[in-house]
């Protein structure tokens, strides 16, 4: 496996971020910037740049139709996409930190699960109790009825988590804990659909595709400030994220408040996952995959290189993978969550690979 120990090698005063280098960093820009554009310029329409910069600095010329699906459409959309791939790179960047497991993602702790069930129960309620048509008429069934049930269910799961993780010492127990209360809710989960009616199940569905699409502005007023309080709060960690490599007793030896510093670590990444999860669906394999290639293009563990990289990653791979759900110059939309797994896990897979490899040649 991938190795999450950091970088111990003597240093004279605080590691620097230049010492990666600086074309790695300007690299990892332009790919971020560069995806940026693509995902404004593609689409079932295509839209040159140079009518897109247009719209941007509000020049005269451009037909309504375009304005309108660059401002309401896609850049809301492209914002959504940059916000959340960085926050589920950064939740699972702390996840496998956490727990010091390469293979742990954002919704370990079963997050994720709290808000399907949360959806599963709003869309399997309106329909089965009649409420649908009162629903629809009001507008709140639909994208915001999704965001706020996913929200209250990753709300209670994690409340659930974070008076559990007060009482358990050991970080192995939390997340076996953690992975029980993703089968009971997926269990519930399973079980409504068991008796639900095949519109019902289309709706639930739908939502389990994941996208990064339908977030208007005003939700993005409330996505927005969230996503980044959670990455600001992962810059405060860096140093007890860097003592938790080398395991909860070297932590404790440097002065770190080990149960404190768990506890931040699982609220901020569980607000992080679950704000996507609420805002997005759920979408996978980027918490997992983001923090390993950076690991492997950086050479390093040291969390203090890592967290920009892997909200630079994080973003520019969103970008990539929404995109190519949209099937640029077609009408046909991919679920984004089979292209987020399309793109990692063959990084999963290279990290199996390459931790075993490691253990037989011993380098």
């Amino acid at each position: 496996m991938t190795s999450l120990r950091p970088d111990t090698s003597p240093r004279h005063g605080p590691p620097s971020l230049p010492h990666v280098g600086a074309a790695a960093w300007w690299a990892l820009i332009s790919v971020m910037a560069a995806a940026f554009v693509l995902e404004l310029c593609l689409g079932s329409v295509l839209i040159p740049p140079r009518t897109i910069w247009a719209v941007l600095s509000g020049r005269e010329g451009v037909p309504d139709a375009v304005r309108e699906i660059v401002l309401l459409y896609r850049l809301p959309r492209a914002f959504t996409a940059m916000l959340g791939g960085a926050a589920l790179g950064m939740a699972g960047l702390k996840m496998q930190t956490l727990f010091r497991n390469p293979l742990a993602d954002p919704f370990v702790l079963g997050i994720s699960s709290g808000a399907g069930l949360g959806v599963a129960l709003v869309v399997f309620a309106a329909w089965g109790f009649g409420f649908l048509s009162v629903l629809e008429k009001t507008g709140i069934l639909g994208n915001t009825a999704l965001i706020t049930a996913a929200a209250m269910g990753s709300a209670t799961v994690l409340c659930v988590i974070m008076a559990i993780a007060r009482r358990v010492e050991n970080t192995v127990t939390l997340l076996i804990v953690g992975l029980m209360f993703g089968y009971i809710g997926s269990a519930l989960v399973n079980v409504l659909l068991q008796f639900a009616l095949e519109h019902q199940m289309q709706s639930y569905i739908a939502w389990t595709f994941g996208s990064f699409g339908g977030v208007t502005w005003r939700q993005l007023g409330v996505f927005s400030p969230v996503i980044l309080a959670g990455l600001a709060l992962a810059w405060v960690l860096v140093k007890p994220l860097n003592a938790l490599l080398l395991g909860e007793g070297y932590a404790r030896s440097m002065g770190v408040n080990v149960r404190r510093t768990r506890t931040g670590i699982i609220l901020g990444a569980s607000i992080l996952s679950g704000t996507v999860t609420a805002t997005c669906g759920p979408i996978g394999f980027l918490g997992i995959a983001v923090p390993h290639l950076c690991r492997l293009v950086c050479r390093t563990s040291d969390h203090r290189i890592l967290v920009p990289a892997v909200i630079l990653t994080g973003a520019a791979l969103a970008l990539l993978a929404d995109m190519l759900a949209q099937a640029p110059g077609t009408r046909v939309v991919l679920p984004l969550n089979s292209v987020t797994s399309l793109i990692g896990a063959p990084v999963v897979i290279g990290v199996i690979l390459r931790g075993r490899r490691t253990m037989e040649t011993g380098t």
